[in-house]
């Protein structure tokens, strides 16, 4: 099963290797990685997606907490969060379809943030299961490279993962 984790950890140097590592060593798998500084300078917030059982993430969870750069750890409860991603596509495009891929655009809502004459770049933020139909309706027209940033997930309602 996939599990949301959110990390909140002290914003210094090789904190990211501690903690992908201490999860590596427990032979689980991260989906997706996403890190940035948050509301406070010092401090980063981590939003990390593992493949393991109910046990696995619970084991992650207290492993997690022991380390030093760790100020707060939750297990987002499926339902209780919101989860987005960015995803950059470049697909090859000429004249004739640029139309297509407009209405493409639009109806995904996606943006168009760059234009050449054979190719187009879109951008997308959005659920996982909406960017997988996104990518695979891109397809047919050629992708020429796509970039994605990893779930980044924030609680609903008033619940915050601040200590």
């Amino acid at each position: 099963m996939r599990y949301t984790i959110t990390v909140l950890v002290q914003n210094h140097y090789g904190v990211l290797s501690k903690v992908s590592g201490l999860i590596a060593r427990r032979g689980f798998n991260i989906e997706s990685l996403a890190v940035g500084v948050t509301e406070n300078p010092d401090i980063s917030r981590m939003t990390i997606v593992v493949d393991c059982d109910e046990n696995g993430v619970e084991q992650v969870e207290k492993q997690l907490n022991k380390l030093i750069p760790t100020i707060k750890v939750r297990v987002l409860k499926e339902g209780a969060y919101i989860a987005r991603e960015l995803t950059m596509v470049k697909v090859s495009c000429n004249a004739k379809q640029r139309a297509e891929m407009m209405n493409l655009a639009d109806i995904m809502h996606a943006r168009i943030i760059d234009v050449t004459a054979t190719s187009l770049t879109l951008e997308l933020t959005d659920t996982t299961a909406r960017t997988e139909t996104f990518i695979s309706l891109l397809r047919p027209f050629g992708i020429k490279e796509l970039v994605r940033t990893g779930i980044s997930a924030i609680e609903l309602g008033v619940n915050t993962t601040k200590k």
